[in-house]
């Protein structure tokens, strides 16, 4: 079933838009007229280009969990200053009924450049989302390369493990078990 999206202004030919799964490549057209495909290299220009959206898709994922890790780092810095200073004070030694925390908040910059990164990796992801939608195989065949490159380059797996006490956190979800950044 095609659905006729009219034809272009240069008077081409009409835009294949299908609801079905097809491999239409020729007057396929994704999320506007003006992304019509008229030849092959056109439709090869566009597989290459949705495989580095959806590695840019990981790339930025990777990116919002090194930030937050960085600053999870320099908030641990500043707690261990904070700890030195007040055993110099002469604030050790005293039993402490409850147990003490720091609470850290990110600043309005940090937070800034976090809600940046989570704003362009779901921007990302949702124009990945409307081009699977249109059901084309060649596109969705290269959303599935673009994810498994996208993690074969930008989440490659790094352990630290710390050998006084090899009783790790088991509750931290690992690798496959992380949700999707288009799923929460």
């Amino acid at each position: 079933m095609s659905h006729d999206m009219g034809s272009m202004d240069s008077g081409g030919a009409a835009c294949k838009v299908e609801m079905l799964w097809n491999w239409n490549t020729i007057d396929a057209c994704f999320l506007a007229e003006s992304w019509q495909i008229q030849n092959s290299g056109m439709m090869v220009a566009t597989c290459i280009g949705v495989i580095l959206l959806v590695v840019l898709v990981e790339f930025l994922r990777r990116m919002g969990k090194e930030y937050d890790a960085l600053l999870q780092r320099q908030f641990h810095r500043q707690a261990t200053t904070h700890g030195v200073a007040m055993a110099a004070a002469g604030c050790t030694g005293a039993v402490m009924p409850t147990r003490q925390t720091l609470t850290y908040r990110a600043s309005p910059l940090q937070q800034l450049v976090r809600s940046v990164i989570h704003a362009m990796t779901f921007a990302g992801a949702y124009i990945i989302m409307l081009l699977a939608m249109y059901f084309n195989g060649y596109v969705i065949i290269s959303i599935f390369i673009g994810s498994g490159l996208g993690k074969f380059f930008c989440d490659w797996l790094v352990v630290k493990i710390d050998l006084e006490g090899l009783e790790g956190d088991e509750s931290k979800p690992k690798g496959i078990e992380e949700t999707t950044v288009c799923c929460g």
